[in-house]
């Protein structure tokens, strides 16, 4: 089959790549939850705001990083901060507007969870990798970010 079907060769490339992005977040969510608690939600939440000058993020710039809708970022805020790990802060710029920010249990939360976290990926996905295929890996990803971003590759 050829033309508009997938060659056999880009068949079982795709397969694997969705295979792969089932099992990878459902074994980061896994670890997550049995060493710190947390899930991998909530874990790239407080990544964002960790980050942040200030720990503190408008829900938009939350939304554009991690790529979710509003409605999402919403029902999660609401459940991180019934946990204490954000907290919801008036903009003083924009009344209508607010802050999310990392509170101390958010940063105490994410502080105790990065190391296990980063020596999982390390685990499930560089450890299995070259030299070569890591580049090879970096490269192909940039390239597929780019043409779903319309940035150039």
């Amino acid at each position: 089959m050829t033309g508009s079907w997938l060659t056999a060769d880009e068949q079982r490339a795709w397969r694997t790549y969705l295979r792969m992005s089932s099992l990878l977040p459902a074994a980061l969510n896994r670890q997550l939850q049995q060493d710190s608690g947390l899930t991998l939600p909530e874990y790239e939440v407080l990544v964002q705001l960790s980050e942040a000058p200030g720990q503190q993020l408008r829900p938009f710039q939350i939304c554009d990083a991690l790529n979710w809708e509003q409605s999402r970022l919403s029902h999660q805020l609401t459940r991180m901060q019934r946990r204490g790990l954000v907290a919801r802060q008036e903009c003083e710029a924009d009344g209508r507007g607010a802050f999310v920010v990392l509170t101390a249990d958010g940063a105490d939360a994410i502080g105790s969870a990065a190391p296990g976290h980063v020596a999982a990926v390390r685990r499930l996905i560089f450890d299995q990798l070259s030299a070569d295929q890591l580049a090879a890996f970096e490269q192909a990803c940039a390239a597929i970010t780019a043409a779903l971003t319309g940035q150039p590759g």
